[in-house]
């Protein structure tokens, strides 16, 4: 399994066998107040349970204020902090250029007793919880900003760090985390991107006693579990759920597998609101979060599903202009395009939908084959979009399966739009038979 991380466009995947996953949050978090001299108090999170600070608050200086006159002295790079500016006080730096961990280590090295790190523009909102050598908390950006005004404003500044330990119930959850991979797919823009997100927010995960939490050579600490944060947490979690359903599945092809995780995935918070992103405050779109969040339970009865062969795949490459000898190093056997087949790089059973329109005016055509994993039964097609510049029909509507059959529709995309049109447009195609939600995202692009 394939898995990015940065921010909007960058994920770049020519992969169709494979998954790309983005990372969401938990329920869970790990609370650490920051409480200011001028009664102004903040959340922020820590993962730190060494010695205590002072009952009392301690002085606050900011990074940027007690620097050797080093660049970027903010940062709490190491050698850019004044020993005799930070001793026995709370640090505030910024994030950016080296590991939140490795700033801990600085300021602690300084002589500090503890350190308040502050988001910047890169990271929004979003926090992720950190075993910190030192006592240390995490806050957002707005609440960095604050903390900044407050220096600014007072003339002896003062602060206190509360560690609450773990939190549950944590609500709104899954949210996108903010260094999730993202869509849209640039090299092949015809295939959505992401394909779904899972857990990959402050995971307890086993960890290596040849190294401490941090990872830090200073790091003199040693645990059997570590709090992680990274689409490398999602892709474990979605490997576990492949190999559930492959269990309850053995017949099951992997094309099978990813179909079920990703047409089961939900989109909206059971209050009916959609997902929220954590890079902007907003909903989240395919382009964030794929088909949805992973839905183990219904994963294993999906009802429906978009399937794919070998040859698929190597017809995939054919429209991709792949040469024969490309194709068959990567099949490793030989295999020569038809020459007399026309090849689209639109209909693999893909269970997603990337439509990119080339001009005003045009029509797009997606062919898809669902195969009935489940008993015999009718669905019914239904089709959601957020904008009115582009028409969408699936033709037939109505498909009605015998156990194990295959049937074959078409959605056609009609643009009416101008060619200049620069925003991404989402929708939905759905198949339902009442029990079974058979779900695909849609995501139009004015190319």
């Amino acid at each position: 399994m394939l898995r990015w991380e940065l921010g909007s466009g960058s994920l770049q995947s020519l992969q169709c066998g494979s998954m790309d996953l983005g990372a969401g949050t938990l329920d869970r978090d790990f609370p650490a107040y920051v409480a200011l001299g001028n009664g102004l108090n903040f959340s922020g999170v820590s993962l730190y349970r060494g010695n205590a600070l002072p009952d009392s608050s301690l002085p606050l200086v900011y990074a940027g204020n007690v620097s050797n006159g080093a660049m970027n002295g903010n940062l709490c790079i190491t050698g850019t902090l004044s020993p005799e500016k930070v001793a026995g006080k709370i640090v505030l730096c910024d994030r950016g250029l080296t590991a939140r961990v490795q700033k801990g280590s600085v300021v602690k090295s300084a002589g500090a007793l503890g350190m308040v790190l502050s988001n910047t523009a890169a990271n929004g909102e979003e926090l992720v919880a950190d075993a910190h050598l030192l006592p240390a908390t995490a806050v957002g950006q707005k609440a960095g900003d604050a903390i900044k005004k407050y220096l600014v404003s007072d003339a002896k500044p003062t602060v206190k760090i509360f560690f609450e330990g773990t939190k549950v119930g944590i609500q709104p959850s899954p949210v996108v985390a903010a260094f999730s991979s993202r869509g849209p797919n640039s090299i092949t823009p015809q295939i959505l991107k992401p394909d779904l997100i899972a857990p990959g927010v402050n995971i307890l995960a086993g960890w290596s006693k040849a190294v401490g939490p941090t990872g830090l050579p200073v790091d003199n600490r040693r645990v059997d579990f570590n709090i992680i944060s990274g689409t490398s947490m999602s892709c474990p979690h979605v490997s576990g759920l492949a190999a559930l359903i492959k269990s309850a599945h053995p017949d099951w092809s992997p094309a099978a597998v990813r179909s079920a995780l990703m047409t089961t995935a939900y989109t909206v918070y059971k209050t009916g609101e959609k997902l929220q992103d954590s890079a902007t405050g907003k909903p989240s779109t395919p382009f964030d979060h794929g088909s949805g969040h992973v839905d183990p339970v219904a994963a294993l009865n999906p009802g429906l599903v978009y399937d794919l062969t070998v040859d698929d795949y190597l017809g995939f490459l054919c429209a991709l202009n792949y040469s024969a000898a490309e194709i068959s190093t990567l099949a490793k056997r030989k295999f020569q395009c038809d020459a007399g087949k026309q090849y689209s790089v639109t209909d693999l059973n893909y269970p997603s939908f990337a439509v990119l329109f080339e001009s005003s005016g045009s029509v797009v055509k997606h062919t898809r084959t669902l195969t009935n994993v489940g008993p015999a039964g009718t669905y019914k097609a239904s089709v959601t979009s957020d904008t009115a510049s582009v028409k969408i029909s699936v033709e037939p509507q109505v498909l009605s399966f015998k156990e194990n059959e295959k049937k074959t529709f078409t959605v056609t995309f009609s643009s009416s739009g101008s060619p200049q049109h620069t925003e991404n447009a989402f929708g939905r195609v759905e198949w339902s038979d009442g029990k079974h939600l058979v779900g695909s995202p849609i995501s139009v692009n004015w190319g």
